[in-house]
């Protein structure tokens, strides 16, 4: 036994001896990309998809960067901050719409649907309900792609644009509603966080979701006393957990809900719907009963709105009296402060841009990266959402079945 055991070894010692195939690691085929980014024409849209800084990176990697000219001026960033980071600045969106890509931050407009060609990728919001019925159609006819960044996920599973965004709104949603408090602006003249002997003023948050999170930061932060609401007990949990304090929550029920908005001084409707529109939870007979010189910030009004007097107002007439209580009711609230929101989308647009050179490419992207191919809704002309689909009556693929086909 000892013999034959010594043999093994001996054998064993020989074959680590003898020359290995050296294995190599296949490099991955590194795509330069050409990339426009238009002027938003969309009302009253600001925001950027990408800083001068991410620009710079892009075109130091070899991506040529095209962009129209003044695309950054309400963001102050200048045409120059552009040109000397690498990017071709042009002059009309004719020359952008020639890149292989587009990015922009608004759906696009009639006027750009015309301008798409075969086999272009487009990267922008959907928001199809705002557009002509026959936006995806004609997007299918000019066998593009297409991508709405608001349906894009990350490793976790969050949309990060659209959390990012929420964000926004939330923290600016109390800014706004301290604003609106002031005599200034008709308010009661009130602060929110009140001083030293005279009680703070009484926020009411009607969700719990992003924006609802950082709406209660933000007014925790100020020194406001806070009550959150959500149809969910989860969220309302997940909410304490996160802000790390206890704070006052319910679930709605609609009398505690009128009890908490007849005291409230502030009331941000922060509601997402899971499908469809926002549930509209309280009624006009609550408004009603609201202090006059109160504020509602409406947040959810891009998807109708949470309270019932909500109307849609916008960022140059934003306000407006029902009741005697003051609605700021402006779709897109991130827009309201563009520059941040700007920065925020080029954080997560950048490296998603940068890894598609990486690997080859959007398409050889989108098989690995499950998040990205989560936000495709038209394929190469062929409709890849089910959803769309069947609300729009128009015939769908399955995307894993069209990849596997290439």
């Amino acid at each position: 036994m000892s013999g034959s055991s010594e043999l093994l070894k001996q054998l064993a010692r020989e074959a680590v001896l003898v020359p290995q195939e050296e294995v190599l690691e296949v490099a991955r085929r590194k795509q330069d990309l050409f990339i426009g980014i238009p002027r938003e024409t969309s009302f009253q849209e600001h925001r950027v998809p990408l800083t001068p800084a991410a620009v710079g990176v892009l075109t130091g990697r070899g991506h040529q960067v095209v962009i129209e000219r003044n695309t950054g001026e309400a963001v102050q960033f200048q045409d120059s901050d552009y040109s000397e980071a690498g990017a071709r600045i042009v002059d009309g969106p004719e020359e952008v719409f020639k890149a292989d890509m587009i990015l922009k931050v608004a759906p696009p407009s009639h006027k750009e649907i015309e301008m798409l060609r075969h086999k272009q990728i487009l990267i922008s919001a959907l928001q199809l309900t705002v557009q002509p019925k026959d936006t995806l159609r004609r997007m299918m006819e000019k066998r593009m792609t297409a991508v709405a960044w608001d349906f894009i996920k990350d490793r976790e599973g969050i949309y990060p644009i659209v959390r990012a965004m929420g964000e926004i709104a939330g923290t600016a949603s109390i800014q706004v509603a301290a604003e609106y408090l002031s005599t200034a602006q008709g308010g009661p003249g009130l602060m929110l966080g009140g001083i030293s002997g005279v009680a703070p003023a009484e926020v009411v948050v009607i969700g719990a979701g992003t924006v609802g999170e950082f709406a209660t930061r933000a007014a925790l932060g100020l020194g406001a006393n806070v009550k959150v609401f959500d149809k969910s007990i989860y969220r309302l949990r997940r909410l304490q957990n996160d802000i790390g304090q206890r704070l006052w929550t319910s679930v709605v029920q609609p009398e505690e809900l009128k009890k908490a908005l007849r005291n409230a001084d502030v009331a941000i409707g922060a509601l997402r719907p899971e499908h469809g529109r926002t549930p509209m939870v309280v009624t006009e007979e609550m408004v009603r009963d609201m202090k006059a010189g109160s504020v509602i910030v409406d947040v959810s009004i891009d998807r109708g709105g949470t309270f019932e007097t909500s109307e849609v107002t916008t960022h140059t007439d934003p306000v407006y009296k029902k009741y005697g209580v003051i609605h700021y009711c402006v779709p897109n609230m991130a827009s309201r402060v563009p520059r941040t929101a700007s920065y925020a989308l080029s954080n997560i647009f950048g490296p998603l841009v940068l890894s598609m050179g990486e690997r080859g490419g959007f398409a050889e992207l989108i098989k690995s990266n499950l998040g990205l191919r989560h936000g495709v809704y038209v394929y190469n002309g062929s409709l890849t959402n089910s959803v769309l689909g069947e609300a729009f009556n128009l015939p769908y693929k399955d995307l894993d079945i069209l990849l596997a086909a290439f």
